[in-house]
């Protein structure tokens, strides 16, 4: 969340901050703030003198009744001072509580050096890597060239509904090899911890990262309970969520930054609003993979992590040989926690677009609030850490990207030499190609 002294200290900073958000709609509203903040200042200036008068009564007493003199008039007066300030403490508890839901409503603000735009029409190209392939035959999508391989979107529908898929034989196989090859990259040439943690969180959980509340209808609902005997829970739409959210409530030590973490894991969006875009093949999916990196750093280094985390995720794209993109976001296309984020889309041929497979997100001291984590700095005092996510890669659309700029004339997929090793020393991926190499 935002820091409520920013608000306090410069409302006009925090407002052309969520400006360059633009929102159909005004995401504070400042009378609302305003009246809280208000009631809240003349409460506590209230309760200081409330808490001085009630010491200076205290004394007072003490000193009447050593010397053996009524104190009867102080006494009453200090017991309705005790009423008055516990209907005070109560009334204030209430006005911080509301003062957290309306922060907790309030996104993240852009960095300065964020680019200006309401869309993805105002995101900026920053570099491309690689040169999209020229076919000297008809291109055809995943979803073709996948079915043959084991692609089945009529079983998934029988099972579970639209936007599921269920893979089988070679392509289940090669499903299999990318997140191991996105786990090993991340963890043997960049450093990350692997990790593997639950698919289910509780709703505490999902605000530390931002998710909730505003993101509840994107959400898939495990528990609707509400009590410490059962939460109300859902299942995980990344796992940043679980990987930020295992330093919660933790004052780190300095030694201990930067941490790095990744995990592989399914990942369910309910993609709300998204009815009729991508509805053919594994673009957009109610359950897909994800390997995920998270890390978890001293503020002064956040900027310079951020640009390694892209060159991460670059990482597996540059040795997967598919051509690529970075985008930085503008303002208006940016999720909801983070300050400044780079998109890497990849090339995919039947569609003649780069689509996104992997976007990385500096969040600075944002999630660290809602999740009230620090670290101990070099002066020996508390301070909030900064924090960073991003897809090293989306395992589906990364599979979407091997089929298509990989296919062949007779419907073979020519696989990329870094994954061969993962794929039992297959080049080329055929119907047949996965029991032939079993029975060697």
């Amino acid at each position: 969340m935002l820091d409520i002294n920013l608000l306090r200290r410069d409302l006009p900073l925090v407002l052309q901050g969520l400006e360059r958000r633009r929102a159909p709609q005004p995401f504070l509203d400042v009378a609302r703030f305003q009246a809280l903040e208000t009631e809240r200042k003349t409460l506590q200036t209230r309760t200081e003198e409330l808490q001085a008068k009630r010491n200076s009564h205290s004394k007072q007493i003490g000193q009447l009744k050593a010397q053996g003199q009524d104190s009867t008039a102080l006494m009453a007066d200090v017991g309705a001072m005790a009423v008055e300030l516990a209907a005070s403490a109560q009334r204030l508890d209430a006005l911080q509580s509301e003062l957290s839901t309306l922060l907790m409503s309030l996104p993240n603000l852009p960095h300065s050096s964020v680019p200006a735009g309401s869309d993805e029409h105002g995101n900026v190209e920053i570099r491309r890597w690689g040169v999209p392939r020229e076919f000297g035959f008809f291109v055809k999508d995943h979803v073709d060239i996948g079915t043959p391989l084991g692609l089945d979107f009529d079983t998934a529908t029988r099972l579970s509904g639209a936007r599921f898929s269920f893979l089988r034989g070679p392509i289940a196989r090669l499903h299999r090899a990318l997140a191991q090859f996105m786990l090993d990259v991340q963890t043997q040439q960049h450093g990350y911890v692997e990790c593997y943690t639950p698919h289910i969180v509780n709703r505490d959980i999902l605000e530390g990262t931002g998710q909730l509340p505003k993101f509840k209808d994107d959400m898939f609902w495990v528990s609707r309970g509400g009590d410490a005997a059962q939460p109300e829970q859902y299942l995980i739409s990344t796992s940043e969520i679980s990987l930020t959210n295992s330093v919660r409530e933790r004052v780190l030590a300095l030694e201990e930054l930067p941490i790095r973490l990744t995990a592989h894991t399914p990942c369910f969006r309910s993609e709300a609003g998204s009815a009729g875009r991508d509805a053919r093949g594994l673009i957009r999916q109610h359950q897909f993979d994800k390997v995920e990196m998270v890390q978890i750093v001293h503020p002064d280094a956040s900027a310079e992590a951020l640009e390694q985390m892209v060159g991460h995720a670059e990482a597996v794209l540059q040795q997967l040989e598919l051509p690529y993109r970075v985008m930085a976001l503008c303002s208006g296309d940016m999720g909801f926690a983070a300050n400044k984020t780079y998109d890497l889309e990849v090339w995919i041929p039947a569609q003649k677009v780069y689509r996104e497979i992997s976007s990385c997100s500096n969040c600075d001291a944002f999630q660290a609030r809602r999740m009230q984590t620090r670290f101990k700095n070099a002066q020996g005092k508390n301070e909030w850490v900064h924090t960073l996510n991003g897809s090293g890669l989306a395992v589906g659309r990364t599979l979407v990207a091997i089929l298509e700029n990989g296919q062949n004339a007779d419907g073979s997929v020519t696989l990329p030499h870094a994954l061969r090793p993962y794929m039992n020393g297959l080049e080329v991926l055929t119907s047949q190609a996965i029991d032939r190499a079993a029975i060697q």
